[in-house]
């Protein structure tokens, strides 16, 4: 057991010397749409000519096997006897425990050692390639799998925390701060998602929610805004139907929304 672990460890320090940057993605409460930033956050680095991973530490709820069209895929050994990540482009690859599921059907039911040993898992025996980013999409919340992502994977990790304008998100967005801040872990910014949407009648926007989070979160916490997000339907089918927004849509107003908070983290962390 000991050489095992030794071994882990081992991989672990291999893993983390091949990437470059990692960023979790993390929400105070679900509903925000923070896998769907995760994934489009990935394909935009992707877009900018970067090497991406994407890691589904959303033990309970994984949903980015759907969103990336790998679902049904099972993951594979390689050659050294590690598991290799799903590969979706040449330049994005993908774990998630939806690929080890004989069902989608099929409910995770662990208490938190088990998850905890999964995420080491992800991280060490998962051979990830050479990457620049590696966006882990981790559940709501700062309970086990946030914890364990940054006592993995180091607290250079750095976050980015998705919320809506919704007061009651915000009651959320602060504990995610203040967690980030008890473990000394940099916040790159909030993005505020389904922020606005288009009347088709007469074309005009208007907010979904009236609370003013960024705002809050800059005056109380010193946190800055790495973008807003307008709602729009097309994002959220094209998550139902594997794909990322922004792959296809960079252009669009929401795709130009998705790739300024992208370059934004780009300009923060290589600074």
């Amino acid at each position: 057991m000991e050489n095992n672990n030794i071994e882990q460890d081992m991989h672990l320090k291999e893993n983390l010397s091949r990437i470059k940057h990692k960023i979790m993605v993390m929400s105070g409460k679900g509903g925000v749409g923070k896998s769907t930033i995760a994934v489009n956050l990935a394909y935009g680095l992707l877009l900018q000519g970067k090497k991406v991973g994407l890691m589904d530490v959303d033990i309970h709820g994984p949903s980015i096997a759907k969103m990336t069209g790998i679902e049904g895929i099972g993951v594979t050994g390689n050659e050294n006897g590690r598991i290799s990540p799903i590969s979706k482009h040449e330049n994005l690859h993908v774990i998630s425990i939806a690929s080890f599921l004989k069902s989608v059907d099929d409910p995770i039911i662990w208490r938190g050692p088990m998850k905890i040993t999964l995420i080491k898992q992800f991280m060490s025996d998962v051979e990830w390639p050479e990457l620049d980013y590696l966006i882990i999409d981790c559940p709501p919340g700062t309970g086990d799998e946030p914890l364990s992502v940054v006592q993995t994977a180091g607290n250079d990790t750095k976050s980015v925390i998705v919320t809506t304008q919704q007061d009651v998100a915000y009651l959320d967005v602060r504990k995610s701060i203040r967690f980030c801040k008890d473990v000394n872990m940099e916040i790159l910014g909030l993005v505020e998602n389904m922020v606005a949407v288009k009347c088709p009648h007469c074309g005009e926007y208007f907010n979904l929610f009236e609370g003013q989070n960024s705002a809050k979160a800059m005056n109380d916490f010193g946190v800055k805004l790495l973008g807003k997000v307008d709602f729009d339907k097309k994002i959220t089918e094209a998550s139902d139907n594997g794909e990322a927004y922004i792959y296809h849509n960079s252009l669009m107003p929401a795709g130009k929304q998705l790739q300024a908070i992208v370059d934004n983290i780009i300009n923060t962390v290589e600074a």
